[in-house]
């Protein structure tokens, strides 16, 4: 996922933002930038937070493979394969189904196996915890299937609160470091100056799953929960 940058100025009485555009001759400046002024000690803390979610779903990739003499041979198969693909994942009821455009390339010749056309696709949705174990064993035992790491997802339910608290800990995570430093100066007061957000982070790789994986059946409890992740730099005039 891209990380999302944020800059949030904060007014207050001890500190003056000037806007460098305005000290240059040119136009005003589309970007914003801001030069802080502190009558003090200007001190810097990164805060982080993080918070666990209940797992709603389970998003899933997997590549399927076939192999012939020549691409008509190679894509007709794989186009069986998909069949038997698709057969199964609407039995296990799966949600936006996604599968993207074949590709096909020439294999050369490898000691007794002769040069063939090979070509693959990749299809990826979500589906229900519940169902994780007839995704592996079902699907991921079709011949040309190779299942990628399956990821937990939270309900988007309550992620207003879920941001805004983050937001919260994170700050105080980051206020309450610059307290210390601002401590050990000799400084009592902290002023806020300004608030640069890095994006929140969901969810992460748990599972890795092939055709070749045998008898212990494979319990969507034992992955990781979804967890939300923000970070913040903070700008504090400490005097």
């Amino acid at each position: 996922m891209a990380m999302v940058c944020r800059s949030i100025p904060l007014l207050s009485c001890s500190a003056t933002l000037l806007l460098l555009s305005a000290l240059q001759a040119g136009p005003l400046r589309a970007e914003g930038q801001v030069l802080l002024s502190c009558d003090g000690t200007l001190v810097e803390a990164r805060g982080q937070a993080e918070r666990k979610r209940v797992t709603e779903r389970l998003r899933f990739s997997l590549g399927l493979e076939a192999e012939g003499p020549t691409a008509d041979g190679a894509l007709g198969l794989l186009q069986d394969r998909l069949a038997a693909v698709r057969r199964q994942l609407q039995g296990l009821q799966v949600q936006e189904l996604e599968v993207s455009s074949p590709s096909t390339w020439q294999r050369g010749a490898e000691g007794q196996r002769p040069a063939a056309v090979q070509a693959q696709l990749q299809v990826s949705g979500a589906l229900a915890p519940g169902r994780l174990q007839p995704l592996v064993r079902q699907v991921g035992s079709l011949p040309g299937v190779r299942l990628a790491p399956v990821t937990t997802q939270a309900s988007a339910v309550g992620d207003l609160a879920v941001q805004r608290q983050l937001l919260r800990d994170a700050y105080l995570d980051a206020r309450g470091q610059a307290l210390e430093i601002a401590g050990v100066l000799g400084r009592t007061t902290l002023v806020p100056l300004e608030i640069q957000l890095d994006g929140g982070m969901r969810p992460m790789p748990m599972l890795r799953a092939t055709a070749a994986d045998a008898s212990p059946s494979f319990d969507p409890k034992e992955l990781q929960a979804p967890v939300d992740r923000l970070g913040l730099s903070a700008r504090f005039c400490a005097r």
